[in-house]
């Protein structure tokens, strides 16, 4: 497999380590060894669960609170995945998070929106064959007491500038303390904004969390993958069409499965489960894309055939215009 669409990948879990070298040097932060850095970026083996691994975007958001932080974070990060392959992805990051240097969530957006514009003018000057690697920004709110002018200022822009590369929103922070109900008129206004939404849900938290983002009108759920603990739930996800955004290493770190040869893919979509596969965080969880594919071929048999379903599924659910859900189709074929 050459090509590939990532719909779940955050940026702050993602940035490369070059590009986190580059962020702390402009920043005067003292030089860390390769040991150190990797210490700081991402988890070990002995990952707990997935509040330890919460911890790892700690260390990147330090370096992502300026508009030149965030221009140069997009545009390295697509360089890296266009070299991995992918023709297609939806970037996301919650604004909120990058305003402890006084910056706008309105001038993060802003601010993203330009290093992909960036990205596509250097991508115009490339002469190779390669497909063209386009992307979309996905807006997070967040699952944080406290939060509710944040979220609702979030929604507004994810509105506001859905015509420059904002496609959708997304509900993300620790899954258990704060119910997914409790954010219902957020989704609301979305649903009032015709703005289009994923939500994590079914992670470290079961079906029930599922149920909730379910009833907030979601027809996308990041991860998911605990569905398989109940019957109905994935019966519900068969007859409604959800998709999942599975995270194969990323659930993996947390803890959800022990060994990822018991990582049921297959298993999603033999069910008639409309399964994805994504990376949620490169760094943070040591991988990316072409690595998953490989992973799962070598530990659970996933075959060229799965793969391609894994894909056409990523192209029904992408929160991306006809004409290019189109031209993925063509590159798919």
């Amino acid at each position: 497999m050459k090509n590939f669409i990532d719909l779940h990948l955050h940026l702050d879990g993602s940035l490369p380590y070059s590009t986190v070298k580059k962020l702390m040097k402009a920043h005067n932060f003292p030089s860390l060894t390769e040991t150190q850095l990797k210490e700081k970026l991402s988890v070990s083996k002995e990952c707990a669960n997935l509040q330890e691994y919460l911890t790892k975007f700690d260390f990147p958001l330090l370096f992502l609170q300026t508009k030149k932080d965030l221009e140069v974070a997009i545009f390295d990060l697509l360089k890296s995945l266009r070299s991995q392959g992918l023709v297609y992805t939806e970037i996301r990051f919650a604004p909120q998070l990058h305003t402890q240097k006084n910056l706008t969530q309105e001038e993060a957006v802003r601010a993203c929106i330009a290093g992909l514009e960036k990205f596509y003018k250097w991508q115009d000057e490339q002469q190779d064959n390669s497909y063209p690697l386009h992307a979309n920004l996905i807006l997070c709110l967040m699952r944080l007491p406290n939060r509710e002018q944040e979220n609702s200022l979030t929604v507004r822009l994810a509105a506001k500038y859905d015509q420059h590369h904002v496609v959708g929103i997304d509900l993300a922070g620790p899954e258990g303390p704060i119910p997914n109900k409790a954010f219902r008129p957020f989704f609301k206004d979305a649903k009032a904004l015709h703005i289009p939404f994923t939500i994590h849900a079914g992670e470290a938290a079961g079906p029930e969390s599922m149920q909730e983002a379910l009833d907030l009108g979601t027809k996308r759920i990041g991860h998911g993958i605990r569905c398989l603990e109940s019957e109905q739930m994935v019966q519900y996800l068969v007859d409604h069409n959800i998709t999942l955004e599975c995270c194969a290493t990323s659930n993996l770190n947390t803890k959800i499965f022990k060994k990822i040869d018991s990582y049921p893919l297959k298993t999603l979509l033999s069910k008639k489960i409309k399964a994805t596969l994504n990376c949620d965080n490169m760094t943070v969880s040591n991988t990316n894309l072409p690595k998953e594919f490989k992973l799962l071929e070598s530990k659970t048999g996933l075959t060229k055939l799965d793969e391609h379903q894994l894909l056409l599924n990523s192209i029904n659910a992408a929160f991306a215009s006809d004409q290019e859900k189109n031209r993925l189709l063509t590159i798919f074929s």
